[in-house]
C-alpha cells in the first residue's frame, strides 16, 4: 500500500529523529571512555615513581649502560700496551694486508706483487712473502692455468700481544675465490698474522703463518 504524502513526511521525520538520537548516544559513549582529556592529570605508575625516587632523575634520563671498554669503572685499555685507536688501526692493517696478500693474478709479476705489499709489511717479512709468490713450481702453475684470485679476510680473535715494539697477533680466516682454466674454487684457511708498530708509526705485518702452526 502506498503511503500518502503526509505519512511519507512523518516517516522521514521519525528516521531523522532516530539518527540524531543514535549519534548523540555514540558521542557520549566515546567521551565517557578511559582516555583522559588533554587537561586531565595523569598519576605516574608505581614503577615510574620508584625509579624516579631511586635514581633522583626521571626514567627517561637514566644514564646509558656502561661502555664495553670498562670493567667495574676501570678503563680496560689502561692494562694493555695499546689504546682503542691502536687496536682499530692494527685490525685495519691486518685485514688490508690479508686482502692484498690473497688477491693476485697470473699476469702479476713477483716485483709487482712485492710492491703492493711493501707499505703493509716489514722488510724482513716482505722478502719471505715475495719468495713464496715466485717459487718456480707455484708460479709456473699459476701462469699455465691462468689463475686469478680475489681474497678477503675476517678477524676471528686476538691470540696474543707484546711490547717493544707493540705487537698484536690476530687469528684470521682468509678466503680466496680462484678462477682459472680449471673449475673455479674457493680456498679457506686460518692464519695467525702479527702486526707491530714502533714509536707510533704505522702498523705493519711482521709474521704470517698458518694458525695451527703458531702458539695456541
Amino acid at each position: 500500500m502506498e503511503l500518502t504524502p503526509g505519512r511519507q513526511r512523518l516517516v522521514f521525520v521519525v528516521v531523522v529523529v532516530v539518527l540524531v538520537v543514535l549519534c548523540a548516544f555514540l558521542i557520549r559513549s566515546r567521551h565517557s571512555g578511559g582516555t583522559p582529556s588533554a587537561g586531565a592529570s595523569v598519576t605516574p605508575s608505581a614503577s615510574q615513581s620508584s625509579a624516579t625516587q631511586a635514581s633522583g632523575v626521571p626514567p627517561s634520563s637514566v644514564p646509558a649502560a656502561t661502555p664495553a671498554s670498562t670493567v667495574g669503572g676501570a678503563e680496560i685499555y689502561q692494562w694493555l700496551p695499546f689504546t682503542a685507536a691502536d687496536l682499530s688501526a692494527a685490525a685495519q692493517a691486518t685485514t688490508t694486508f690479508a686482502k692484498e696478500y690473497s688477491t693476485w693474478s697470473y699476469t702479476e709479476s713477483a716485483a709487482a706483487y712485492s710492491a703492493k705489499l711493501r707499505p703493509l709489511v716489514a722488510s724482513s717479512e716482505l722478502g719471505i712473502l715475495t719468495s713464496g709468490y715466485s717459487t718456480p713450481g707455484v708460479a709456473a702453475q699459476r701462469v699455465a692455468d691462468k689463475q686469478v684470485s680475489t681474497g678477503s679476510a675476517t678477524i676471528d680473535s686476538i691470540r696474543s700481544f707484546g711490547t717493544g715494539p707493540t705487537s698484536i697477533t690476530f687469528v684470521i680466516t682468509l678466503n680466496e675465490q680462484v678462477t682459472s682454466t680449471q673449475p673455479a674454487s674457493t680456498q679457506t684457511s686460518q692464519y695467525a698474522v702479527t702486526v707491530a708498530s714502533s714509536g707510533g708509526g704505522p702498523w705493519q705485518v711482521t709474521d704470517l703463518e698458518l694458525a695451527q702452526l703458531g702458539n695456541q
